[in-house]
């Protein structure tokens, strides 16, 4: 089991990519929330791969078993599990693949850390499959945060650098609702066609593409967090590397705000009609030492090509100590970005639930 995130909402993920299941345990949802699970299903579905070209051909269906923790349609204060049985898997795609790391995966690592008893077949732990659990967890979260006046929404920020317009200064739940219902989660649908025009590129050059997500949380309550190392930006952050395949996190203005000087990068504050302390822009990123402001928490996840490509790679051979190629069949996506989305909106809103009950809001 992977070690669990979260304090008083505490998320662990087991299983691996080529195991009978997958599943999440979590402790710490408050009791009798109910659960929408035609809304979740449809989160989940986001998530779903085997939907075209731009997708891996595995087409699970994702449906979470609820082993414990929720009776008569309502979380009932004991741990929730819940599975996710694998049902199209292939394993005999990993078969040659033993001796020999895939490049940018994790084989190599996990060969150093234990030696051969570890099932790495579909990337055993580490894989992108373990994402399904995460959005179970999450998707329920997401309902109890927007009860509470809290909403989430995330879109393709970029695509093998085919940039999507980013969210305004003041996102609204409508707009994430809208972008959540379009195949390619964007804001400018053309830069969402270009975007499939570099991904198609990719995979018919049997190679991939990276890119980044961009997320914002809405309705956050001002004075959420703690200074330095417990921050809102820290948990956050360590939330997001549990991410497979993400590789960078920033928040607000980003790195970009290396390139401002102060005036540029700070953000002016003014009375709204509601009497509230807003600020005209938003660099920061609804953060203000480790402690929100009020405005929304905005960020960006950025995401590393799909290592496995189906052109030669160098590698090698861990049992003959010599160097080889190798050709990476299977089904694979030419890029994890789109499918990431919900994912990244999933752990935001565990993370930002489990510090608001820490908080007592």
């Amino acid at each position: 089991m992977s070690s669990e995130f979260g304090k008083k909402l505490t998320v662990s993920i087991f299983g691996q990519s080529h195991g009978e299941a997958i599943g999440c345990v979590v402790n710490g949802f408050p009791a009798g929330e109910e659960i929408d699970f035609d809304k979740l299903s449809r989160f989940m579905d986001r998530r779903r791969g085997g939907k075209g070209a731009h997708s891996t051909l595995r087409a699970e269906a994702d449906k979470p078993e609820f082993l414990s923790g929720v009776a008569e349609g309502k979380t009932c204060a004991f741990p929730l599990c819940a599975i996710i049985k694998n049902a199209d898997k292939r394993s005999g795609d990993y078969s040659a693949l033993q001796n020999t790391p895939r490049p940018g995966h994790a084989d190599l690592t996990a060969y150093f850390k234990w030696g051969r008893n570890v099932d790495m077949r579909g990337g055993g732990h580490f894989s992108g499959r373990l994402t399904a659990p995460i959005c179970v967890a999450g998707g329920i979260a997401k309902q109890i945060l927007e009860r509470k006046g809290v909403f989430i929404g995330a879109h393709v920020s970029q695509i093998a650098g085919v940039k999507d317009a980013s969210f305004p200064v003041f996102p609204e739940k409508a707009m994430f609702d809208e972008i959540s219902e379009k195949k390619i989660p964007v804001i400018d649908d053309q830069a969402g066609d270009e975007m499939l025009s570099e991904i198609e590129q990719a995979r018919l050059s049997l190679d991939s593409v990276g890119g980044i997500v961009e997320c914002a949380i809405i309705g956050v309550p001002e004075g959420l967090g703690n200074p330095m190392f417990d921050g809102v930006e820290n948990r956050l952050a360590q939330a997001i590397f549990g991410i497979p395949a993400v590789k960078g996190v920033e928040f607000g203005a980003g790195f970009e705000a290396a390139n401002l000087r102060g005036s540029q990068n700070n953000d002016a504050f003014f009375f709204d009609e509601k009497g509230r302390v807003r600020s005209e822009t938003n660099h920061s990123g609804g953060i203000l030492g480790g402690i929100t402001t009020g405005m929304p928490i905005t960020l960006r996840a950025a995401f590393k090509p799909t290592p496995s490509i189906s052109g030669k790679q160098k590698t090698v051979n861990l049992e003959t100590k010599e160097n080889t190629e190798i050709e990476i069949s299977g089904r694979h996506d030419p890029t994890v970005v789109i499918r990431a989305v919900p994912v990244v909106e999933a752990v935001c809103a565990l993370t930002v639930l489990d510090m608001m009950l820490e908080e007592n809001q």
